[in-house]
């Protein structure tokens, strides 16, 4: 059985991307146009959104960190009639960061972006729909297999979507009886503006436009969790599985071995 109504035609839906500007937002939002849906972007900048092909039906500039942005936007779509049927919430940052080089500020954004923006934009989008009762609706969170399980250099952004998968989960089970679907977007490495901050190797990377169509391909099937590339995030679904003791001894083969200063 389905977890959710499938999406197989997007003619005329009105879909609101929530980080547009790059990376797997981008790429939804120009798919999306081109497969007939009434694109809304949004991001922090406008230069990028008005560069999307093909052109969104409407650009929205607004800071998710911002709450005062968020209800903006919504009362702003609710006045132009442009209220969406779906949601992909993309917005997101990214600091790598170690537990003994934790920068506080940058734990501080990634939560305030990565995971309570995402609280208060559900928020007020629940508000908004609830004037048009049982009208169908669905919302996708873009979280990440970084939220799995703790893995090295991403004590902040791992955690912030754990998080962000949970509220996923919570929302999906008690949305369902208001007609409103919930889905969760599990990426593994993807080319992005975040990814290039990392110094290492990333297996099974893919492109943004890969990514959005793994995103649509998981949403024509009804599922409630979409991951990919498969063939690195079932390897990752495994590791979920394994006892502490051996998911430990695994993982600190991974890390980068002491120098012979830090052992002096």
């Amino acid at each position: 059985m389905s977890a959710n109504p499938k999406i197989t035609d997007w003619s005329g839906r009105i879909v609101w991307v929530v980080g547009a500007s790059s990376g797997i937002g981008r790429a939804l939002a120009e798919t999306l146009s081109a497969r007939g849906a009434r694109v809304i972007a949004s991001a922090r900048r406008s230069e990028p959104l008005l560069s999307l092909k093909p052109a969104c039906a409407r650009c929205l500039t607004l800071d998710v960190g911002r709450a005062a942005d968020l209800q903006a936007a919504i009362k702003t779509l609710e006045e132009e009639h442009l209220l969406p049927d779906v949601v992909f919430w993309v917005a997101g940052v990214y600091h790598p960061m170690a537990c003994e080089a934790l920068d506080l500020n940058d734990v501080r954004e990634t939560f305030e972006i990565n995971t309570l923006a995402g609280y208060v934009g559900l928020k007020h989008m629940l508000q908004a729909w609830a004037q048009t009762p049982g009208q169908p609706r669905h919302w996708s969170w873009v979280s990440s297999v970084a939220g799995y399980r703790g893995l090295p250099q991403a004590a902040a952004y791992g955690a912030s979507k754990a998080a962000l998968t949970y509220l996923a989960e919570v929302s999906h089970l008690e949305l369902r009886s208001k007609a409103i679907a919930v889905s969760v977007v599990q990426p593994g490495f993807v080319q992005t503006r975040l990814t290039e901050k990392n110094d290492f190797t990333m297996p099974a990377i893919i492109t943004p436009e890969a990514a959005a169509s793994a995103t649509l391909r998981g949403l024509a099937r009804g599922q409630f969790e979409i991951h990919y590339p498969r063939r690195f995030t079932l390897w990752l679904k495994l590791l979920r599985l394994l006892p502490y003791g051996l998911y430990f001894r695994l993982m600190r083969s991974t890390l980068p071995k002491p120098s012979s200063h830090e052992n002096s």
